[in-house]
Protein backbone atom coordinates (compact mmCIF):
# COMPACT_ATOMS: atom_id res chain seq x y z
CA UNK A 1 0.00 0.00 0.00
CA UNK A 2 1.25 3.70 -0.73
CA UNK A 3 1.87 6.11 1.43
CA UNK A 4 0.64 9.21 2.30
CA UNK A 5 1.30 11.43 -0.55
CA UNK A 6 -0.34 14.39 -1.55
CA UNK A 7 -0.89 13.80 -5.35
CA UNK A 8 -3.28 16.54 -6.95
CA UNK A 9 -4.87 17.50 -9.77
CA UNK A 10 -7.31 19.34 -11.95
CA UNK A 11 -9.65 18.53 -14.64
CA UNK A 12 -9.21 20.05 -18.19
CA UNK A 13 -10.94 19.65 -21.45
CA UNK A 14 -11.70 15.86 -21.92
CA UNK A 15 -8.76 14.91 -19.59
CA UNK A 16 -7.06 15.24 -16.37
CA UNK A 17 -3.74 16.97 -15.40
CA UNK A 18 -2.27 15.36 -12.45
CA UNK A 19 0.50 16.70 -10.03
CA UNK A 20 3.58 14.90 -8.27
CA UNK A 21 6.45 15.89 -5.78
CA UNK A 22 8.97 16.57 -9.01
CA UNK A 23 6.58 16.10 -11.81
CA UNK A 24 2.97 16.90 -13.96
CA UNK A 25 1.26 14.87 -16.11
CA UNK A 26 -1.40 15.84 -18.60
CA UNK A 27 -3.74 12.78 -19.96
CA UNK A 28 -6.76 13.70 -22.43
CA UNK A 29 -9.04 11.94 -24.81
CA UNK A 30 -7.86 12.78 -28.36
CA UNK A 31 -10.88 13.25 -30.83
CA UNK A 32 -9.37 9.66 -32.73
CA UNK A 33 -10.09 7.75 -29.16
CA UNK A 34 -6.83 7.71 -28.20
CA UNK A 35 -4.74 8.88 -24.86
CA UNK A 36 -2.69 11.78 -25.31
CA UNK A 37 -0.42 11.97 -22.17
CA UNK A 38 2.29 15.13 -22.26
CA UNK A 39 4.55 14.93 -18.66
CA UNK A 40 7.21 17.84 -17.57
CA UNK A 41 9.52 17.76 -14.61
CA UNK A 42 8.21 20.80 -12.16
CA UNK A 43 10.69 23.87 -12.14
CA UNK A 44 11.66 24.94 -8.66
CA UNK A 45 13.28 28.54 -8.11
CA UNK A 46 15.70 28.52 -5.61
CA UNK A 47 13.32 31.11 -3.62
CA UNK A 48 10.00 28.95 -4.19
CA UNK A 49 12.42 26.49 -2.83
CA UNK A 50 13.44 28.57 0.70
CA UNK A 51 9.65 29.41 1.00
CA UNK A 52 8.13 26.05 0.87
CA UNK A 53 8.52 25.26 4.70
CA UNK A 54 7.86 28.48 5.92
CA UNK A 55 3.59 28.83 7.00
CA UNK A 56 1.55 31.39 5.05
CA UNK A 57 3.61 32.82 3.28
CA UNK A 58 3.82 30.06 1.53
CA UNK A 59 0.44 30.05 0.64
CA UNK A 60 0.25 32.47 -1.63
CA UNK A 61 3.33 31.37 -4.04
CA UNK A 62 1.80 28.02 -3.98
CA UNK A 63 -1.56 29.06 -5.28
CA UNK A 64 0.11 31.06 -8.27
CA UNK A 65 2.18 28.29 -9.59
CA UNK A 66 -1.14 26.17 -9.16
CA UNK A 67 -2.73 28.89 -11.69
CA UNK A 68 0.17 28.78 -13.71
CA UNK A 69 0.22 25.05 -14.23
CA UNK A 70 -3.19 24.87 -14.41
CA UNK A 71 -3.88 27.31 -17.39
CA UNK A 72 -0.79 25.59 -19.26
CA UNK A 73 -2.85 21.98 -18.93
CA UNK A 74 -6.24 23.71 -20.08
CA UNK A 75 -4.26 25.22 -23.29
CA UNK A 76 -2.27 22.08 -23.81
CA UNK A 77 -5.95 20.29 -23.88
CA UNK A 78 -7.16 22.51 -26.11
CA UNK A 79 -4.62 21.82 -28.28
CA UNK A 80 -5.52 18.20 -28.09
CA UNK A 81 -8.81 18.84 -29.07
CA UNK A 82 -7.92 20.86 -32.14
CA UNK A 83 -5.70 18.21 -33.32
CA UNK A 84 -7.56 17.11 -36.15
CA UNK A 85 -7.32 20.67 -37.33
CA UNK A 86 -3.81 21.11 -36.76
CA UNK A 87 -3.05 18.12 -39.22
CA UNK A 88 -5.44 19.58 -41.79
CA UNK A 89 -3.61 22.93 -41.60
CA UNK A 90 -0.28 21.79 -43.62
CA UNK A 91 1.77 21.04 -40.56
CA UNK A 92 1.45 24.88 -39.22
CA UNK A 93 2.69 25.07 -35.24
CA UNK A 94 -0.58 25.13 -32.64
CA UNK A 95 -0.38 28.16 -30.66
CA UNK A 96 0.45 28.19 -27.38
CA UNK A 97 0.45 30.29 -24.46
CA UNK A 98 3.56 31.16 -22.41
CA UNK A 99 6.02 32.79 -20.84
CA UNK A 100 4.02 36.79 -20.56
CA UNK A 101 1.12 35.66 -22.17
CA UNK A 102 0.46 32.91 -20.02
CA UNK A 103 1.37 35.04 -16.82
CA UNK A 104 -1.14 37.75 -18.01
CA UNK A 105 -3.55 35.62 -18.56
CA UNK A 106 -3.72 34.07 -14.88
CA UNK A 107 -3.52 37.86 -13.90
CA UNK A 108 -6.35 38.56 -15.78
CA UNK A 109 -8.12 35.89 -14.28
CA UNK A 110 -7.15 36.71 -10.79
CA UNK A 111 -8.66 39.86 -11.19
CA UNK A 112 -11.61 39.04 -12.77
CA UNK A 113 -12.00 36.75 -9.97
CA UNK A 114 -11.69 39.60 -6.90
CA UNK A 115 -13.61 42.30 -8.55
CA UNK A 116 -16.61 39.68 -8.97
CA UNK A 117 -16.38 37.52 -5.51
CA UNK A 118 -15.18 40.71 -3.02
CA UNK A 119 -15.52 43.94 -4.81
CA UNK A 120 -19.04 43.54 -6.52
CA UNK A 121 -20.42 42.03 -2.80
CA UNK A 122 -18.90 45.41 -0.94
CA UNK A 123 -21.17 47.83 -3.58
CA UNK A 124 -23.72 45.49 -2.93
CA UNK A 125 -23.81 46.01 0.32
CA UNK A 126 -23.15 49.56 0.18
CA UNK A 127 -26.79 50.32 -0.76
CA UNK A 128 -27.83 48.35 2.11
CA UNK A 129 -25.37 50.04 4.72
CA UNK A 130 -27.71 53.05 5.32
CA UNK A 131 -30.26 50.71 7.36
CA UNK A 132 -27.57 49.13 9.01
CA UNK A 133 -25.95 50.01 12.12
CA UNK A 134 -23.54 47.47 13.35
CA UNK A 135 -20.28 47.09 10.64
CA UNK A 136 -20.39 43.28 11.98
CA UNK A 137 -23.91 43.16 10.63
CA UNK A 138 -23.06 44.60 7.31
CA UNK A 139 -19.72 42.62 7.21
CA UNK A 140 -21.53 39.51 7.49
CA UNK A 141 -24.19 40.48 5.10
CA UNK A 142 -21.67 41.10 2.60
CA UNK A 143 -20.05 37.73 3.33
CA UNK A 144 -23.41 35.62 3.01
CA UNK A 145 -23.60 37.95 -0.52
CA UNK A 146 -20.12 36.67 -1.81
CA UNK A 147 -20.85 33.01 -0.53
CA UNK A 148 -23.89 33.27 -2.36
CA UNK A 149 -22.38 34.44 -5.80
CA UNK A 150 -20.22 31.78 -5.52
CA UNK A 151 -22.69 28.84 -5.05
CA UNK A 152 -24.39 31.13 -7.94
CA UNK A 153 -21.23 31.05 -10.54
CA UNK A 154 -20.93 27.45 -9.60
CA UNK A 155 -24.87 26.69 -10.55
CA UNK A 156 -24.35 28.41 -13.41
CA UNK A 157 -21.05 26.69 -14.93
CA UNK A 158 -23.53 23.57 -14.16
CA UNK A 159 -25.71 24.65 -16.59
CA UNK A 160 -23.33 24.64 -19.42
CA UNK A 161 -23.16 21.15 -21.54
CA UNK A 162 -19.32 21.16 -22.15
CA UNK A 163 -18.91 22.30 -18.36
CA UNK A 164 -20.31 19.50 -17.26
CA UNK A 165 -17.90 16.81 -18.93
CA UNK A 166 -15.10 18.69 -17.60
CA UNK A 167 -16.89 18.25 -13.71
CA UNK A 168 -17.07 14.85 -14.46
CA UNK A 169 -13.48 14.59 -15.43
CA UNK A 170 -12.80 17.03 -11.91
CA UNK A 171 -14.98 13.48 -10.30
CA UNK A 172 -12.74 11.00 -12.01
CA UNK A 173 -9.51 12.90 -10.63
CA UNK A 174 -10.91 12.71 -7.00
CA UNK A 175 -11.78 9.13 -7.85
CA UNK A 176 -8.36 8.21 -9.08
CA UNK A 177 -6.58 10.36 -5.75
CA UNK A 178 -8.59 8.58 -3.43
CA UNK A 179 -8.26 5.28 -4.89
CA UNK A 180 -4.23 5.56 -4.56
CA UNK A 181 -4.31 7.00 -0.92
CA UNK A 182 -6.28 3.91 -0.12
CA UNK A 183 -3.50 1.69 -1.49
CA UNK A 184 -6.46 0.08 -4.06
CA UNK A 185 -5.11 -0.84 -8.06
CA UNK A 186 -5.06 1.80 -10.18
CA UNK A 187 -8.15 0.14 -13.04
CA UNK A 188 -11.50 1.52 -13.58
CA UNK A 189 -13.34 -1.25 -11.95
CA UNK A 190 -11.60 -0.59 -8.35
CA UNK A 191 -11.55 3.32 -9.22
CA UNK A 192 -14.96 3.75 -9.68
CA UNK A 193 -15.72 2.60 -6.20
CA UNK A 194 -14.12 6.10 -4.74
CA UNK A 195 -16.21 9.15 -3.86
CA UNK A 196 -16.51 12.14 -5.71
CA UNK A 197 -14.84 14.11 -3.05
CA UNK A 198 -11.94 14.94 -1.30
CA UNK A 199 -10.39 16.66 1.04
CA UNK A 200 -8.17 18.96 -0.77
CA UNK A 201 -10.04 20.08 -3.53
CA UNK A 202 -10.02 23.76 -4.88
CA UNK A 203 -13.77 23.57 -4.60
CA UNK A 204 -13.26 23.58 -1.08
CA UNK A 205 -10.84 25.92 -0.87
CA UNK A 206 -13.06 28.23 -2.63
CA UNK A 207 -15.22 27.81 0.28
CA UNK A 208 -12.36 28.53 3.06
CA UNK A 209 -11.52 31.50 1.13
CA UNK A 210 -15.25 32.95 1.45
CA UNK A 211 -15.63 32.07 5.16
CA UNK A 212 -12.51 33.39 6.35
CA UNK A 213 -13.10 36.57 4.52
CA UNK A 214 -16.53 36.93 6.61
CA UNK A 215 -14.40 36.35 10.14
CA UNK A 216 -11.10 39.25 8.69
CA UNK A 217 -13.39 41.78 7.54
CA UNK A 218 -15.95 41.77 10.54
CA UNK A 219 -12.91 43.01 12.72
CA UNK A 220 -11.82 45.83 9.63
CA UNK A 221 -14.86 47.82 10.83
CA UNK A 222 -17.07 49.74 8.23
CA UNK A 223 -14.49 52.89 6.84
CA UNK A 224 -14.75 54.97 3.80
CA UNK A 225 -15.96 53.48 0.73
CA UNK A 226 -12.85 53.47 -1.17
CA UNK A 227 -10.77 52.19 1.87
CA UNK A 228 -13.28 48.65 2.32
CA UNK A 229 -12.82 48.28 -1.42
CA UNK A 230 -8.59 48.48 -0.90
CA UNK A 231 -8.82 46.02 1.94
CA UNK A 232 -11.08 43.58 0.05
CA UNK A 233 -8.24 43.81 -2.84
CA UNK A 234 -5.14 43.74 -0.48
CA UNK A 235 -6.48 40.97 2.23
CA UNK A 236 -7.42 38.44 -0.56
CA UNK A 237 -3.48 37.54 -0.60
CA UNK A 238 -3.66 37.05 3.78
CA UNK A 239 -6.88 35.32 3.11
CA UNK A 240 -5.97 32.93 0.63
CA UNK A 241 -2.90 31.79 2.87
CA UNK A 242 -4.88 31.18 5.71
CA UNK A 243 -7.19 29.24 4.06
CA UNK A 244 -3.99 27.29 2.09
CA UNK A 245 -2.90 26.32 5.44
CA UNK A 246 -6.00 25.34 6.93
CA UNK A 247 -6.86 22.95 3.80
CA UNK A 248 -3.42 21.71 4.11
CA UNK A 249 -3.72 20.70 8.16
CA UNK A 250 -7.23 19.26 7.22
CA UNK A 251 -6.16 17.24 4.71
CA UNK A 252 -3.00 15.48 7.37
CA UNK A 253 -5.94 15.31 10.01
CA UNK A 254 -8.97 13.99 7.90
CA UNK A 255 -9.50 10.92 9.79
CA UNK A 256 -10.44 12.76 12.84
CA UNK A 257 -14.23 13.05 13.25
CA UNK A 258 -14.07 16.83 14.37
CA UNK A 259 -12.14 17.79 11.43
CA UNK A 260 -14.66 16.02 9.49
CA UNK A 261 -17.47 18.00 11.05
CA UNK A 262 -15.52 20.98 10.05
CA UNK A 263 -14.82 20.34 6.38
CA UNK A 264 -18.46 18.82 5.64
CA UNK A 265 -19.27 22.07 3.96
CA UNK A 266 -16.36 22.41 1.74
CA UNK A 267 -17.19 18.47 0.85
CA UNK A 268 -20.68 19.75 0.30
CA UNK A 269 -20.26 21.95 -2.12
CA UNK A 270 -17.76 20.25 -4.34
CA UNK A 271 -20.94 18.14 -5.35
CA UNK A 272 -21.69 20.74 -7.51
CA UNK A 273 -18.44 20.77 -9.07
CA UNK A 274 -17.95 17.39 -9.85
CA UNK A 275 -20.06 14.37 -11.47
CA UNK A 276 -20.17 11.00 -11.97
CA UNK A 277 -17.44 9.66 -14.91
CA UNK A 278 -17.55 7.21 -17.36
CA UNK A 279 -15.58 4.69 -17.78
CA UNK A 280 -13.38 6.19 -20.39
CA UNK A 281 -13.18 9.75 -18.46
CA UNK A 282 -11.89 7.15 -15.42
CA UNK A 283 -9.36 5.48 -18.09
CA UNK A 284 -7.88 8.95 -18.81
CA UNK A 285 -7.76 9.83 -15.19
CA UNK A 286 -5.46 6.51 -14.35
CA UNK A 287 -3.32 7.32 -16.93
CA UNK A 288 -2.44 10.34 -15.85
CA UNK A 289 -1.75 9.79 -12.35
CA UNK A 290 0.18 6.85 -13.15
CA UNK A 291 2.39 8.65 -15.70
CA UNK A 292 3.05 11.04 -12.85
CA UNK A 293 4.21 7.67 -10.73
CA UNK A 294 6.49 6.45 -13.68
CA UNK A 295 8.47 9.60 -13.81
CA UNK A 296 8.55 9.49 -9.80
CA UNK A 297 9.61 5.84 -9.94
CA UNK A 298 7.03 4.13 -8.20
CA UNK A 299 4.97 2.64 -10.91
CA UNK A 300 6.51 0.36 -13.91
CA UNK A 301 6.62 2.23 -16.99
CA UNK A 302 4.81 -0.84 -19.22
CA UNK A 303 2.15 0.70 -17.66
CA UNK A 304 1.27 3.42 -19.76
CA UNK A 305 2.62 1.94 -22.74
CA UNK A 306 0.24 -0.13 -24.29
CA UNK A 307 -1.75 0.74 -27.58
CA UNK A 308 -3.84 3.64 -27.70
CA UNK A 309 -1.83 6.16 -25.55
CA UNK A 310 0.45 8.27 -26.97
CA UNK A 311 3.12 11.03 -26.15
CA UNK A 312 2.94 14.29 -27.08
CA UNK A 313 4.78 17.84 -26.71
CA UNK A 314 3.53 20.72 -24.97
CA UNK A 315 2.01 21.67 -27.98
CA UNK A 316 -0.44 18.77 -28.10
CA UNK A 317 1.83 16.69 -31.70
CA UNK A 318 2.47 13.53 -31.16
CA UNK A 319 6.01 12.36 -30.35
CA UNK A 320 7.76 9.65 -32.33
CA UNK A 321 8.34 6.23 -30.68
CA UNK A 322 11.38 5.92 -30.24
CA UNK A 323 13.25 3.49 -32.37
CA UNK A 324 13.55 -0.07 -31.61
CA UNK A 325 17.05 -1.37 -29.86
CA UNK A 326 18.81 -3.65 -32.42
Amino acid sequence: MPGKTYYGGQAVMEGVMMRGRTTMAVAVRAPNGEIAVYHDELQSSNFVKRIRPLPFVRGVFMLWDTMLLGMRALVLSANVGLSEETEESKGEEPETLSGIALWGTVAVSILFSVGLFFVLPLVAISFLDRYISSSIVSNVIEGLIRLGLLIGYMLALRSVKDVRRVFAYHGAEHKTINAYEAGDPLDVEHVRQHSLLHTRCGTGFLLVVVLISIVVFAFLGRPEFLVRVASRIVFVPVIAAIAYEFIKWSAGHDTNRAVRILIAPSLALQRLTTSEPDASMLEVAIVSLKRVLVAEEAWPLAEIERPGIVPIDETGRVLPLPEPAL
